[in-house]
């Protein structure tokens, strides 16, 4: 099947061009090129214009679970008949195993893994296996850690066609053995019960469940119905059943594979470690054909010899997909840095006998491995770094023009001397026109200061920084947009998404201290934050004009007087940006649909439905900073852990996961005060 686009919107600006040289370059073997657009400009429409004329399996990589949820709403709206999948990790909360020599501290592993974003990761690799080519993958980082063997997990699809000859038993151990478990009483996702002759599998990567009647050793009917509410879904003649775990492997591999341990003199309780945990371990192997932690062992199912590299969710994708990399000043270095990070924590694991060595092979992918899987790439930025340039030869597909004709801003230099004084200045005006203003500081205690200033003399200020929650932060920045606040000042205001069109003034304080919270890229995403709006104006305070500062101004300006001469030849009036003050970071479509389940598609009502991906959190108040709490009982507050956790499980369900955060914060608060009763 084609990828077929859906919008009422068609390429306008400087999309078209952009659109038929990156198709060009793909169709013409080009491995690298680089889409350099900027804040505003319908980056993803291009993307989404780019797969459909190529036609070709497409993984869109996004370094963060945010942004990459937005990208997989966006994906499902402009492809509601392809398979647009989401693969990022699965869990909701995660503790990794690891072991402080200096301290002799063991920390056992410790997750919560959210069985909504389980299926669809499974709904993933099924897709990717199913043979079908309209496929587009959004994924975090979370595709370059190792899952199990492609070819074991298409071994272990059970195909099924009525008329076929097998009886059922013989079909019930090849359920067990794609990791699917009978469960007589409760029908849940991944396990199956049988009836007599017939037998209700509850798929683990759709919302369904498959029914198989046998009629003595002959499967008479196969039927899918709906898994909540019963009703028949119809009558198929063949179906294949994808395995209930991605870290599934054959019998015939877990008889071959044999687990040896080291058993040192110097080290006997080392090796006595070792000795319980790999026993263990393959006793459950043995038995049930699986076990916590099954991927340490990889190397010995997948056959692999030491150092190899594991396989990992590109080795389920054909020889000719593309690969997209959003944002990608920022997903390059995080691919880059993942393989160190985690090889620096199991280091420790094996050296003091927690871990076998095979467990440093069940890692991410080191980046020229990344390289050597990847075929053709694009990588999306508003400021592409050097890695990028330099992969496309300095070829630049350049997306300037934005389809609502705003500008980018003006910027202004002005000197350091009383740098605050014509700031208050600045923001007096900004108050009169009821607008908002962005300050930069180098230092966390400098912004603090000049925050605690402002309030002093009676400005509506706040302050952003690091240790600022999550969802704390995203209420500074709709009370800002709300008019509670006039200024807000931070060191680190280049959050990708940061979407603020009430901002006509960005200030940058000590623009002339070169480092890099004023380096090129940093200054012009940075002026990025002004560009949301008609009035948009950087100062930039300075006592001389480096480098970075000069590149920022030069490019502004050239990107501006392009955009001017657009609106001129074309007619077209900048229209202001008009967005509801709960979407910080949302879907940009009208017509966008929320995430879908599985692969089955949603009635024509729900997907015209706008579904932003952040909603205002309004009157909601920290459970565990109640007041209350410090006098309840140890019952209560273990009931109130049990429904903090059941509320943040339902909130990663639905995608919410700044939501999910907040819960997860109350819960860690609450337990720690669990805890301290305990004792």
């Amino acid at each position: 099947m084609d990828f077929v686009l859906n919008s009422k919107y068609s390429p306008t600006g400087d999309q078209p061009q952009a659109i038929d040289q990156l198709v060009d370059g793909l169709n013409s073997g080009v491995q690298a090129q680089t889409l350099m657009g900027v804040t505003g400009s319908g980056k993803t429409f291009t993307m989404a214009n780019v797969i459909e004329r190529v036609n070709r399996p497409t993984l869109i990589l996004s370094h963060n679970k945010t942004l990459a949820a937005q990208l997989y709403a966006e994906f499902k709206a402009f492809f509601p008949n392809n398979a647009v999948e989401y693969f990022v990790s699965y869990y909701d909360y995660y503790q990794p195993e690891a072991y402080i020599p200096s301290v002799d501290k063991y920390i056992e592993k410790d997750l919560m893994i959210n069985d909504e974003i389980d299926k669809l990761r499974l709904a993933t690799t099924s897709a990717l296996l199913s043979g079908r080519k309209d496929v587009i993958v959004i994924s975090s980082v979370s595709c370059l850690y190792g899952i199990g063997n492609p070819d074991d997990f298409n071994a272990s699809v059970i195909n099924i066609k009525t008329g076929q000859k097998i009886t059922r038993n013989v079909f019930l151990r090849q359920l067990v053995d794609a990791l699917y478990s009978r469960n007589e009483i409760e029908l849940s996702r991944g396990t199956f019960r049988v009836k007599g002759d017939t037998v209700d599998i509850r798929l683990a990567y759709e919302e369904i469940t498959l029914r198989v009647i046998f009629w003595g050793d002959e499967i008479e009917s196969i039927s899918t119905i709906h898994a909540e509410d019963g009703t028949s879904l119809g009558q198929h003649d063949q179906f294949k059943i994808f395995p209930a775990n991605i870290f599934v492997t054959t019998r015939e591999r877990i008889g071959k594979a044999q687990v040896g341990f080291f058993r040192n003199e110097a080290k006997e309780l080392e090796a006595s470690r070792l000795y319980e945990r790999t026993t263990y371990d393959i006793e459950m192997i043995r038995e049930i054909g699986h076990c916590p932690g099954i991927e340490n062992y990889s190397r010995y199912f997948d056959g692999r010899e030491p150092g190899m590299r594991p396989f990992c969710l590109l080795d389920y994708f054909p020889d000719d997909f593309l690969t997209i990399i959003d944002e990608s000043h920022v997903t390059v270095p995080q691919i880059r840095a993942m393989f160190g990070g985690d090889l620096s924590r199991k280091l420790n694991l094996v050296e003091y006998g927690f871990r076998l060595p095979s467990a440093l092979d069940n890692r991410p992918l080191k980046f020229e491995e990344f390289e050597q899987l990847t075929n053709q790439t694009i990588f999306v930025s508003a400021t592409p770094a050097d890695y990028e340039l330099q992969k496309s030869e300095g070829v630049v597909v350049e997306q300037i023009i934005r389809p609502t004709g705003l500008l980018d801003p003006l910027i202004c230099v002005r000197p350091s001397m009383d740098q605050i004084d014509d700031l208050l200045e600045e923001i007096q005006l900004r108050i009169e026109a009821d607008e908002r203003v962005l300050v930069t500081t180098l230092t966390k205690r400098m912004a603090e200061e000049l925050n605690d200033y402002l309030l002093r003399i009676r400005v509506k200020s706040a302050y952003i920084h690091s240790d600022v929650d999550t969802l704390e932060r995203i209420r500074i920045l709709d009370d800002l947009r709300a008019g509670n606040y006039d200024v807000l000042i931070g060191v680190n205001l280049l959050r990708e998404g940061l979407d603020l069109p009430e901002v006509s003034l960005v200030a940058i304080l000590d623009a002339d201290k070169e480092g890099f919270l004023r380096s090129h890229r940093s200054l012009t995403q940075t002026v990025g934050r002004a560009a949301r709006n008609l009035n948009g104006t950087v100062i930039m305070y300075a006592d001389k004009i480096t480098d970075s500062m000069r590149l920022t101004i030069e490019e502004t300006e050239r990107r501006r007087s392009l955009q001017l001469e657009y609106n001129e030849q074309n007619g077209i009036t900048p229209q202001a940006i008009v967005k509801a003050r709960q979407i910080i970071i949302g879907v940009d479509k009208e017509d966008s649909a929320p995430p879908q389940t599985g692969r089955n598609k949603t009635s024509s009502s729900q997907a015209t439905k706008k579904v932003p991906y952040l909603q205002e959190y309004v009157n909601k108040v920290d459970i565990a900073a109640d007041p209350v709490v410090p006098y309840m009982s140890l019952d209560e507050l273990r009931r109130m852990a049990d429904r903090l956790r059941t509320e943040m499980t339902e909130a990663a369900k639905q995608m919410e996961f700044m939501e999910a955060a907040r819960l997860r914060d109350e819960l860690v608060k609450t337990e720690e005060r669990i805890r301290e009763l305990s004792e």
